[in-house]
Order: structure tokens, then sequence, then C-alpha cells
């Protein structure tokens, strides 16, 4: 990725996250973190450091947002890889102490309006783990610019 001026922005990320599962109410989280943003010719990358929080300390996430496309990687204690797009489907391995596990992603709906001054970013997708879907997701990232 080349990078305009290559300057990571600082910014205050709030992550929503809610995972349906048939049958059962929601599970819902939030998240408010500091991280980074940094905008490149082709696209913006977000990316912050998980926490004790999230069960994933000492892992660095980082959304890529390249046109249609986000690829969010998990790099660290956890390693993934998951590919967003809307409409369609891939497949990841997604790594665990135990082995590696096939994940599917089928995103429904991927929508951002994420600029030099922050934005929201929304993905809807269903997860198939190993081939058998395990439930239906949805996040949404709000980025503010730290001043």
């Amino acid at each position: 990725m080349t990078t305009i001026e290559s300057k990571k922005l600082p910014v205050l990320l709030s992550i929503r996250g809610e995972q349906y599962f048939d049958g059962i109410d929601p599970d819902e989280t939030e998240l408010m973190t500091e991280g980074t943003m940094e905008l490149a010719e082709d696209g913006i990358v977000l990316s912050y450091e998980e926490s004790e929080l999230t069960g994933m300390e000492g892992t660095t996430t980082t959304f890529e947002v390249k046109g249609p496309r986000v690829t969010l990687t998990r790099s660290g204690t956890v390693n993934s890889q998951m590919v967003f797009e809307e409409g369609r489907q891939h497949t990841s391995l997604y790594e665990t102490p135990f082995g590696e596990l096939s994940v599917d992603i089928q995103t429904s709906i991927l929508k951002h309006n994420l600029s030099e001054r922050g934005g929201l970013l929304e993905i809807k997708y269903s997860i198939a783990v190993e081939h058998t879907v395990t439930g239906r997701n949805c996040f949404k990232i709000r980025v503010r610019r730290k001043h």
C-alpha cells in the first residue's frame, strides 16, 4: 500500500459488535480505544491494540479499507484474517492454540464514509466455521480524530 504522506493520525475508535444466534438475544459488546488511521492512495488503514478486555491482549487489529473490500487482520497472540466484500463469500484460516479452522465470511452489508476527518464503518456478515453457520454478526466502528 503506497501512502500519500504515510502519516498515522491518532484516532479514538468506538467499536460496537453484535452477535446473533438463532433464538438467543444478541450478544453486544462495545469498546472504546485509541488507535491510528493511515491514509493511503488506495484506501484507509485503521489499527489498534487489543486489550485484556477483549481477551486478545498482545494482538494488533488492523482494518484495511480498499474500495469495496475490507480486510481485518489480527496479528500477535491471535492470528487471523477475514475479508469482507458485500455480496461475496470469502474463506480464510483462523489460527487457534488448538489448530487452524476454516472460516467462511458472507458479507451482506459493507458501508463506510471514512475520510481524514474520521467517520463510520459498518459491516454485517454471517460466519460459518468448518462450513457450519455459527451466527450473524454486525460491527460498527466510529472513528474520531484526536486533537
